[in-house]
């Protein structure tokens, strides 16, 4: 799917603020709420627009503990490890990763008792036969 400048426009507001209003988003595009509804309703027919989420706050994200977590999975079982991984709520990422490790997933938690909690049930899971793991001490540069 093609993007009109307008459409860029609007992605671009939504980035900055997820919950910005159609109002608000028409008054700084300078078209109508309908148009902007519309571009809306298109954008997420053709799956631009996948999900509209939250930035945390860098006060409440740095008191986190964040790990990055390297799996070696068995191939058959790799769906099905992907699907239960979603739905664990401290995972905020899964990459598919090649090397020696399958499968990369990135934990974030508030205590270290979390943290162990949450690796314990990923290492659980059928068909994860390794880990490794790397708690991210300190973010040195980030975009």
């Amino acid at each position: 799917m093609k993007l009109s400048e307008k459409d860029e426009e609007l992605l671009s507001i939504l980035r900055c603020n997820a919950r910005a209003s159609v109002s608000d988003i028409a008054r700084a595009t300078g078209v109508s709420r309908t148009a902007v509804q519309n571009r809306l309703t298109r954008l997420e027919n053709n799956d631009v627009i996948k999900a509209y989420s939250i930035v945390l706050g860098s006060e409440y994200s740095n008191k986190m503990i964040s790990t990055n977590v390297s799996l070696k999975v068995h191939p058959n079982l790799r769906k099905n490890i992907s699907i239960a991984l979603r739905k664990i709520h401290q995972i905020s990422h899964i990459y598919s990763i090649s090397g020696e490790f399958d499968l990369l997933v990135t934990i974030q938690a508030a205590t270290l008792e979390k943290l162990s909690d949450t690796l314990n049930i990923v290492c659980a899971l059928d068909g994860v036969e390794r880990t490794n793991s790397s708690i991210i001490l300190d973010t040195i540069f980030e975009r």
